[in-house]
């Protein structure tokens, strides 16, 4: 395995900080186990079609070779065939002697004699799941890999019904144009083979054929090279997952519209996204049983033609969009009993699938957005008289509710996953009735409360995964009582409150583990003796799990010998290691975060390629046979520990090393001029060391570089140039506190601008660096892929900065402080957007501070004390934000506010203003009041005379008025006049 992956990497949707570094299975790999839970029925329902409309199945017409003779010339045809093979691994050491039909692949038919089936298929078990495989179960694997030539004597095997080069490597080449002479075969598959090439249009021959799986390799598609497929009439079966189809239009699918008699076809990472057309004059397929079109990123309406095939029981529609709701014509398939709308973009409440969802076998619903109806969901289950629901998968789907208590009901359930939801509540008793349950998984949720006892009534389960969750109280003995098929055990809990892991010494489990997972439980104080008694264990993590016993050899020696993962970080563990131990197939061994002691452990195997031993008391040299130890090491954490002496030399065995980190040590010498040579190399951290010497030009070679920290060191000469130049990906250069002279060369390619979203080489290991930002020195892990930050601090780098720092606009933190830089500051610094600290102090630089400071709008941490600085500090809208004086402390000749000292002229720039803005003031008082005059009469007047002009009527009426105002006021008044005599 290549890769752990942490947890709060797997969905897009919600994440939560995690201090496991290997969590149960991804979606992929969910998703995976839970196609393989259907794939029985899919076998089942294949094989009894073939037999019932052919008469011919794996085992009819096909007998084993007991009774057989094997025919002369068909045994020198497969001799001659096995001679152009490639067989590292033996497979065909039984293909000698006289009888063929007692070679291991070759069965005969009973009657005649003739060779009716070649079965070459790889059968070494690939392990596909969290551990992944060791690196000599991938040797072995590809040992058992046959490669060479496909010989034309196959064209004697005139009855050869059957033929299966599947699972194996025959490294490009195109798969041979006689295959469509071998007319008689019935079952071909070149599956996941590493064929390339064109596909031959020769297959078209091949009338017999059954079944066809040409999936998982390297073909080209042309305009014509899939026309063959319209004359397979006795078709059934067909696979071509991973055959580019995305260039042909639609041509592709009306020649699959021709097979009436198909009965499965999958079309998974076929690129169709552009070419599925979403309407047919005829539908030939209305046979077809399993239609499995995933993981083609279609995003258009759901295409006609699918709601008429109605004898569909498996459809797999994942990975693709074909709008948010789930139509009602999903309502015509009423005999589908498996069905896949795994990531398709659907939201709202879960669908209740009425007229179908009772005859489900299977649903997968896994990383949509459902956040109500989870209750309604599960009650219409529970109610489903027969009660068919074997597989179901909500995973990652926003379920925002309480436990749902009537999953209880649900008696023939096998699989349940509705692990990364938000389902608090505890875990009802009810859940222990479900007896034929095989997988349980409910981490990454919100539940609380206590785990019941009934768990340890499920005799079936093979997976229970409860992480990630706020837990408490205590696991007992009672928990595991019949739990006798248990193979993967995953606990832990999120929250402040304790669940302790409480077992007797003596307790010997019913189970035997191949994996388990405490996390953030009380299991210490001593070593869990029980997990001796796990012989079968590959995968164990036990991490901050309070364990603090000092004598950790009496447990390593005795736990299972074929672990190939192991994690003890985050304890109290203490004493040191033994000087001997028996992991053969031990790849990731993680004993960080504790209190052990003692030189480096010597035992570590071939396939080791992780080890962290960060943050513990190890001391002495670093072994210098370290390399030969460990050839395949990707990434070594070796920092915060007590080492000394120097760095070994021989770095060339490790040629796909990814990650040194062996900081805060107290290493010396030269950095080896080896370290170059594996270009591989992508985070160094040598950091606060007592290396000495210049920075070795090897390192130039390491055109994979993405962090190198080398402060706090003796390291003396120059910055070298070729750092800007052949290290396309670094972000994160850390070279302060040494020795360093010269000039800072040019740096045009560092720190390059990651907003579209690439990602980085090593996204599978959390690095931790220290970078001196916003006057602190901060600790990044997580987000270190959003840092880009340089650090040339505290050494002794004279001459200008050079202006191409300028053009660096992910930059995210500069600090060149502490050194003899004279000149002005680049004038385009505004250009770094995303700058967030910046610290030029203690330099010899002057001229003005550049305008462009003001475009600096991410600045929240800035100092350029101790300069020799002159001039107004500019403004803008950030700069007003630092208030604090001492950012600019030390320039006696800066003026300008938040200094106290004013810019010559700002004094009677303010008095002249406040005369003018005064003059202003009573200006444009006279200016208003005379507009509204000439406003106000304007307005007034033609309001009033200008309509009695237009409006001949309004203007009778108007003078009217007046004139009868008049004629009352004069009467008013003589009336008053001779009131006034008669009483005078």
């Amino acid at each position: 395995m290549d890769q752990i992956q942490k947890p709060c990497a797997k969905p897009p949707f919600r994440r939560r900080r995690s201090q496991c570094i290997v969590a149960p299975p991804d979606h992929r790999r969910s998703q995976r186990r839970f196609r393989a839970a259907i794939a029985p029925i899919t076998a089942v329902l294949f094989v009894a079609s073939l037999y019932v409309h052919t008469g011919f199945c794996l085992g009819d017409g096909l007998p084993s070779s007991v009774g057989s003779s094997c025919i002369e010339e068909e045994r020198r045809a497969l001799l001659t065939f096995k001679q152009d093979l490639i067989d590292h691994s033996g497979r065909l050491s039984s293909w000698a002697g006289y009888d063929c039909c007692q070679w291991k692949g070759i069965s005969c038919d009973n009657l005649t004699g003739h060779v009716a089936r070649v079965d070459l298929r790889n059968d070494y078990p690939y392990v596909d799941d969290v551990v992944g495989m060791s690196y000599t179960q991938q040797l072995a694997y590809n040992q058992f890999l046959l490669r060479g030539k496909i010989n034309p004597s196959l064209l004697s095997l005139k009855h050869l019904h059957y033929l299966d080069l599947s699972r194996n490597d025959f490294q490009g080449i195109q798969i041979p144009k006689f295959f469509g002479q071998l007319r008689s075969l019935r079952y071909l598959n070149v599956s996941d083979a590493s064929f390339g090439g064109d596909i031959p249009s020769s297959f078209a021959n091949l009338s017999n054929l059954n079944h066809l799986d040409i999936s998982r390799n390297f073909f080209k598609t042309s305009s014509k090279n899939l026309d063959w497929l319209s004359r397979l009439s006795s078709l059934k079966y067909i696979n071509l997952g991973n055959l580019y189809l995305g260039s042909r239009g639609e041509s592709w699918f009306h020649a699959i519209n021709m097979l009436p008699s198909l009965l499965e076809l999958r079309l998974s990472f076929c690129k169709i996204n552009q070419t599925l057309p979403l309407s047919l004059q005829t539908t030939n397929l209305t046979s077809l049983l399993v239609l499995d079109i995933s993981d083609n990123d279609i995003n258009s309406s759901y295409p006609s033609w699918l709601f008429n095939l109605t004898n569909l029981k498996q459809l797999d529609l994942s990975y693709n969009f074909f709008g948010r709701l789930i139509p009602s014509e999903f309502s015509n398939l009423k005999f589908l009993e498996d069905l896949l709308l795994s990531r398709m973009g659907l939201e709202g409440q879960i669908p209740q699938l009425e007229g179908n969802i009772c005859n489900l076998k299977s649903l997968d619903l896994s990383v949509n957005k459902f956040e109500t109806g989870v209750h309604e969901f599960f009650s219409t289950l529970s109610d489903c008289p027969n009660k068919t629901m074997k597989a179901l998968d909500l995973s990652g789907c926003y379920l925002t509710s309480a436990f749902p208590v009537s999953i209880g009901k649900l008696k023939s359930l096998v699989h349940l996953q509705l692990h990364f939801n938000n389902i608090w509540g505890s875990i009802p008793e009810s859940v222990g009735n479900l007896s034929s349950l095989k997988t349980l998984v409910l981490s990454d949720n919100s539940m609380n409360g206590s785990i019941p006892e009934s768990l340890g009534q499920l005799s079936e389960l093979v997976e229970l995964s409860l992480s990630h969750n706020y837990w408490e109280g205590i696991i007992t003995e009672a928990h595991f009582r019949n739990l006798t098929s248990l193979k993967k055990f995953y606990l832990g809990t999120d929250g402040s409150n304790p669940l302790i892991f409480k077992v007797s010494n003596e307790w010997v489990p019913p189970f035997k583990l191949n994996y388990i997972e405490i996390g953030n439980c009380q299991v210490g104080p001593t070593f869990p003796l029980w997990l001796i008694s796990q012989t079968e264990l590959v995968y164990v993590q036990l991490d901050n799990t309070s364990i603090s016993d000092s004598r950790p050899e009496n447990w390593l020696l005795k736990i299972s010998s074929r672990v190939i993962i192991l994690i003890l970080s985050n304890n109290q563990i203490g004493g040191k290691l033994p000087l001997q131990m028996d992991f053969p197939n031990l790849g990731f061994f993680d004993l960080s975060y504790n209190q052990l002691e003692g030189p480096l452990p010597l035992w570590l195997s071939n396939n080791t390629y992780h080890l962290d031993l960060r943050s513990n008391l190890f001391s002495g040299p670093m072994p210098s046979n370290f390399g030969q130890l460990m050839p395949n090491l990707k990434y070594l954490h070796l920092s915060e520990n007590n080492l000394n002496g120097e760095f070994p030399q021989a770095w060339s065995s490790w040629q796909d090393i990814a990650v040194v980190d062996v900081g805060n040590n107290s290493l010396s010498g030269q950095i080896p001029s080896s370290m170059g040579v594996p270009s591989s190399l992508a985070i160094l951290k040598l950091n606060d060391n007592k290396f000495e010497g210049e920075i070795p030009s090897s390192l130039r070679n390491c055109s994979s570089m993405e962090s190198i920290d080398l402060g706090g060191n003796k390291i003396t000469g120059n910055v070298p140039s070729w750092i800007g130049l052949d290290m396309p990906q670094l972000s994160m250069l850390r070279l302060r506190s040494n020795y360093l002279r010269g000039h800072i060369p040019g740096l045009s390619t560092l720190a390059y601008d990651n907003s579209s979203g690439g990602e980085r080489s090593f996204l599978s290991y959390t690095e931790e660096t220290t970078v001196n930002s916003k006057g602190q020195e901060l600790v990044y892990k997580d987000t270190l892929q959003f840092v880009a930050s340089i650090d040339l601090s505290s050494n002794n780098l004279e001459g200008e900065i050079p202006e191409e720092i300028s053009s660096l606009v992910a930059l995210g933190t500069l600090n060149l402080s502490m050194n003899q830089l004279s000149g002005n500051i680049p004038s385009q610094i505004g250009n770094l957007r995303w700058l967030e600290t910046l610290d030029l102090s203690h330099n010899k630089l002057s001229g003005r501070i550049p305008k462009s400071f003001a475009s600096l709008t991410s600045l929240s941490h800035l100092n350029l004390s101790y300069n020799n600085l002159a001039g107004r500090i500019p403004t803008g809208f950030q700069l007003q934000t630092l208030e604090d004086s001492s950012i600019y402390e030390g320039n006696p000749l800066l003026c300008g506010v938040p200094l106290s000292l004013h810019c010559p002229g700002d004094d009677d720039k303010n008095d002249e203003g406040a005369e003018d803005g005064e003059e202003d003031g009573n200006g444009n008082e006279k200016l208003g009041f005379i507009v509204s005059m000439v406003l106000g009469f304007t307005i007034g007047f033609w309001g009033v005379c200008g309509t009695l002009v237009i409006k001949k009527s309004w203007r009778y009426a108007y003078f009217r008025f007046f004139d009868d105002i008049k004629d009352k006021a004069k009467q008013a008044i003589v009336l008053k006049l001779a009131h006034l005599r008669r009483n005078s």
